[in-house]
Parts: structure tokens; sequence; C-alpha cells
């Protein structure tokens, strides 16, 4: 029996500390991670990552972290910090990643609410923070960072480098070395093993408690569905609070053994990702949008015959590609045309994206565009959905090969089961459940019954063949009243993907719950708009100055009226064509509590905040002036101001269905 399948049949490991212990013994010379610094990557072994937990491990002992203290991560993708996160939970602490482009301010709440004595970050804008934020934090004691620069003057009691940390725990090891093999034995399956914060869409955030248990359960049912193993490659790039990334490059990293690659910065991912070239890939639908828009970027900017050629590939490869993928029946023709296709372009644009050596993609966090979805399947990107929550670790339902389709989700993965409630709600029961939301039993009770069954809130349907359908958020989905649709459902999140799927669009917020018709604020794609309108010798300033020109508005428009004509051909989603729009005039910005810091869109805060603007959708008006507070990366505010125009659009009637 060769030395993976030793490892990936081994159940005795229940915890990360074992794990981690297992495979330094079993394949400690064998490259572990790898990390990009001043342009060159370095690696690091599995026995050479655990000797740092192990160091970590009793340093953090030493400064008096003990079993249930909760310590902040606070960074990016960081060796380090991947270490002092199995180092915490090797003393039966309990790890809290944050979001490291998160203001000060919005710490303390999360701070004060779990009782964090201790803080592990990377770089001094995260130490400059929690200083800052400190009088209101009275739990807080020692703060490490990783990276020094800028650190050096600091003369803060309580600020320690992890290389001190480090020092101490190495000759703590020294003299108690049967200390750490000791605290690694008492930590059990059932012991937390990590607590992540919603995403705080609509109310405030909560602390989602997940054990050992949940964790490894989620990550090995992942890795079986679609048979992951030690050699794939990851890129670790997403914020480490988000659980998603967690479970890719640290959970999983640990069941399967494989190797984990850190880019050098955000600002690098896009040329780190050429050079790593992963073969198993997980992003949210955000990053799978700006992969398109650059594409559309690169070949608005190419030569007429490459423009022809590549618009010729591209509609044969959405007519046969998705189907070649699957390995079903296609046409000796058409699979000859696509090889050369494939030969003459898209193996040219799978390696200009940095996924040539792709094997499988992932995507979730939300609802991705059947458009979107289906461009990249058709130039042979094997790209799935998966769904799951913070609160069920990732990996609810799954897409089995040959059965992938843009609608759906896929089935319940290995050990999970699911059911639809008489209201339409997906509930499920799988050993990757949280434990419970940290000292909030009442929102426990809301969503985890008595047999196990978590009310996901969001409103799903069954296919015929077994699939599941995910429609949007249970408490998002309404209808539209008065009108020519009256009494349609309507789904906001399926025209906004709906919308968002072209180069143009980067964000949308659609309304017409109790409305007479759907309404919609457009964010622009800065970047692919300010292109276009390079090529077209249109002059702007900024953001604010481009989204104002009629020229603009005119494109946007085109834009909005082919997603109508589009959901006009769905007779259950007919309905909800965009009948007024108006392009905000800033972005939506985390900052300013739009997004969250998983960029998913606060809608129930924006019509709020932008209610007169929701009024001149509905009410007719053709422009209306606003002034909105912005918040700045230094803590200041500000206000920009407006007269936004209003644009009505053209609506089809719905396809009448064959009798």
């Amino acid at each position: 029996m060769n030395i993976e399948n030793t490892w990936r049949e081994d159940g005795s490991a229940t915890t990360f500390p074992l794990r981690l212990e297992q495979l330094a013994r079993i394949r400690g010379a064998e490259v572990a991670l790898r990390e990009k610094r001043l342009g060159i990557w370095q690696t690091m072994t599995w026995m050479a990552f655990a000797a740092q937990v192990r160091a970590l491990t009793c340093g953090l002992a030493q400064a008096g972290v003990t079993h249930g203290d909760h310590v902040v991560l606070i960074g990016g993708n960081r060796p380090r910090l991947q270490a002092a996160f199995a180092a915490v939970q090797a003393l039966r602490a309990i790890p809290v990643p944050l979001y490291q482009d998160a203001p000060g301010s919005e710490y303390v709440y999360l701070l004060n609410s779990a009782g964090v004595k201790f803080a592990i970050v990377e770089e001094q804008e995260q130490v400059d923070k929690l200083i800052e934020i400190r009088p209101a934090c009275p739990t807080l004691g020692t703060i490490w960072y990783d990276d020094p620069r800028g650190l050096r003057s600091y003369t803060h009691a309580d600020l320690q480098s992890i290389d001190h940390l480090v020092a101490a725990g190495q000759a703590f090891d020294i003299a108690s070395p049967t200390f750490y093999a000791a605290t690694v034995s008492l930590v059990q399956a059932d012991d937390v093993a990590a607590m992540f914060f919603t995403s705080g869409t609509t109310s405030l955030a909560k602390g989602v408690v997940h054990t050992h248990r949940s964790l490894i359960s989620s990550a090995s049912s992942g890795a079986a569905f679609d048979r992951i193993s030690s050699n794939e490659e990851v890129l670790a790039f997403l914020p480490p609070a988000w659980l998603g990334q967690n479970i890719f490059s640290y959970a999983m990293w640990l069941v399967c053994g494989y190797m984990v690659n850190f880019p050098e910065s955000q600002e690098t991912v896009a040329i780190d990702l050429k050079e790593i070239g992963p073969t198993y890939y997980f992003a949210p639908p955000r990053t799978f949008e700006d992969m398109l828009t650059s594409v559309t970027v690169r070949m608005a900017d190419a030569g007429v015959l490459k423009r022809r050629a590549f618009d010729a590939f591209l509609g044969l490869a959405r007519r046969v590609g998705p189907a070649i993928l699957a390995r079903d029946t296609v046409s000796l023709f058409d699979r000859l045309a696509y090889g050369l296709g494939d030969l003459l372009l898209f193996r040219q644009l799978r390696s200009q994206l940095g996924l040539s050596r792709l094997r499988l993609a992932y995507t979730a966090g939300e609802a991705i565009g059947p458009d979107l979805f289906t461009f990249f399947r058709s130039i042979g990107i094997n790209l799935k959905q998966l769904y799951g929550t913070t609160e069920t670790a990732v990996f609810v339902c799954m897409q089995p090969d040959g059965r992938v389709r843009p609608e759906t989700v896929g089935v319940p993965a290995p050990g999970v089961q699911v059911r639809i409630s008489e209201d339409g709600e997906l509930q499920v029961r799988t050993p990757g459940a949280l434990k419970e939301y940290y000292k909030n039993p009442a929102a426990t009770s809301e969503v985890l019954d008595a047999d196990g069954w978590y009310h996901t809130g969001d409103a799903a349907l069954l296919t015929p063949d077994g699939q599941i359908r995910i429609v949007d958020r249970l408490k998002d989905v309404g209808s539209l009243e008065g009108g020519p649709h009256d009494g349609s459902t309507f789904a906001p999140k399926y025209v906004e993907n709906k919308l968002k799927f072209s180069p143009y669009i980067k964000e949308v917020v659609a309304f017409g719950h109790g409305r007479d018709r759907v309404c919609a604020f457009i964010n622009i794609d800065f970047e692919s708009v300010g292109n276009w309108a390079e090529r077209k010798n249109l002059s702007y300033a900024g953001y604010q100055d481009l989204a104002q020109k009629a020229a603009v508005a005119d494109l946007i428009r085109t834009c909005v009226e082919t997603a109508n004509a589009e959901l006009a051909q769905d007779s259950l989603v007919a309905g909800n064509q965009v009948a007024r729009f108006l392009i905000l005039h800033k972005q939506l910005d985390p900052d300013d509590e739009e997004l969250t810091r998983t960029r998913k869109v606060r809608r129930g805060f924006i019509a709020e905040r932008y209610r007169v603007l929701v009024d001149a959708l509905f009410e007719g008006r053709t422009s209306q002036h606003v002034e909105t507070e912005i918040g700045f990366e230094d803590g200041r505010k500000g206000v920009v101001a407006a007269t936004v125009a209003v644009h009505d659009a053209k609506t089809f009637p719905a396809l009448k269905c064959a009798a």
C-alpha cells in the first residue's frame, strides 16, 4: 500500500494537531507549502512546518495561552500565521481569524464578544488598528506580529514579534521535551477547533463555533467526492477569515496532504497564479467575473481577425464545450472544430489565466450566473459549484462529474442529508454542522433543531434527478404586486447574476418585492468601462465622472436590455425584467457597510441608505440629487454628492410555452 493511501485511510488522527504529527512522521521530507518572498518561491517541508508549530505551541503556552482562550489572527495568507493557527489549536485554545482589511472599529465588537485575550497579526497595519482600539477592548493582552517592518521603534510592553515567541518556545521545548506531545494528546475531536464570524449581511456578526470533528468531517467528505489527493497544488489567496479559504488551505490540506502555495501579496496574485498553475482551485464568483472581464478587455484590444476567430470558436464552445467536458456524445465534426479552437485559442487563454494545469475548480460563497459558469466550462475549465455555509463547513452539495449544470448545485456530499420544508427552505443534517453560535443559544436554536437539522434560510427546489437548485435567500424571495406581472415571483439574486455576466457591470442591487416592476442600482466595472471609454476617445476624471456619462448609460442600457431579452425566455422569471435602472455615483464598499467583507451585497442596508434613489426609480423621476457619507482607510469621513440620472430599459413579452 502506498504512502498516499496509508495516509488517507488512517482514521485515528481525529484532530488537526494529530494529523499534522502524522504527516510530519510519514511524509516529513516532502514539501508542505511554498511562499513567494522577494520574487522567489521558498519551500517548507512537513517536518519543518511541524517543528515551527511545536515551537509556537510551547511559546504560546509560556506566554499564558491556555485551554479555552480566544486568540485572534489577523493578516493575509502567511505560513507563520498558518503555523500559529495550528499552535493555538494544539493548546486547546480557539483561533479566531478576522478580515485584515476591516477598519479597527469593526474589531471592537468581535474582540469583546469573544473575550479575546491575545492577538497574532501579520504586520504594522494590524498592530496600529489594535493599539488604537485597545482602550475599548479591556481583555486584550499581548499582540504578536510576523513582519517587523515599521515596528522597530514601537515600545509597547505587550507588543512582541513572533520571532520572540518562537525562540522562547524552542527554549522551553528543550527544557520540557515531553510537554508538546502531552499537550497534543489532550486535544479531542469534539473540542472547539476554531471560531469564524458570519459576514453579518443582515445583522451583527455571529461567532460560528466548529469542532475538529466538524471541520475534518467536512473536508474529508469533499475530498472523497472529487477524489482529491496529496498530488494537488492549491493557491491560498483569499482572506483566511473566510471559512471557505480555511477549509481549502488548512483543513483539507491536513486531511489530504497536498501542497499549498502562498502568493507574495494580493497585488501579485495574478502573476503568482500563472507561475504556480494550481491543479485545484477555489474562488468566489467575483474572481471568475474579474477573469472574464480581463478576457473581454484583452479581446477588445486584439486585431479584427483574432476577435472574429475568438467569437466564432467561442460560439462553438458554448454549444459543445460543456458536453465535451462531461464526455457526452458530440459529433466528430464538432469535436474536431472544438479541438482546433482549443489549440489556437482556448489553451492559450487558460494559460494566460493561470489555469493551464487545472483539474478541478470550485466556486462558492454566493450563486454564480449561469452564463459566467457556462463560459468557463466551455473553454475547458472544469468549474463546479458547491453549496455550503459557514455554519455547515462548506461541503453540503457538490456537482458530480457528468452531471454538472449551471442552474443546480448538485447532490448532497457524502454523509450529508438534505430536505426541503413546506415553505421551500433547504434544511441540512451534516457532520460538518456548527456546534453553536458563541454565547448565543437563542440564535443557535433558531437554526439548529433538536434532531440536528440546520435551517439554511435558503429557498431551494429539488429537480427530478435529485439535484438541488438554490433560488435565493428565503427572506429575499418576494413577489411583484400590481402591473402586468402581478403575483409573479421576484428573485433578486437571479436578476443580479444575469446582469453581472456583462463585463461592464460590476455589482447590481435589484428591487421589486411589493412593487409593480423591477428596478436596479448598477455599479459599472471601472476597468472594463474605462477601457471601452478610451477606445471611444471618451475622457473622464474618475469613477463618478465616468458613471455619469450619457454614452456609458447607453452602454449599460444595452446590457440591461440584453439580460431582459434572456429573462423573457424563461416564463418563471420573465416578470423580473429590469424596467428602470440607475448607475450609482460611487462604488459599493465594505468600508461603507454596503458590502460584507466577503463582498456580499447588504441589500436591506443599501435600500435604506439610498431610499431617495429607490423612490426616484419607482416614482418615475428622471434624476435625483444625493449626498452620501463615505469612509476612508484612515478612519476619516467625507461626503460625495451627485445628481444621478434614472434610465428606462426596454422589456420584452414573456415567451409563451408550447401547448
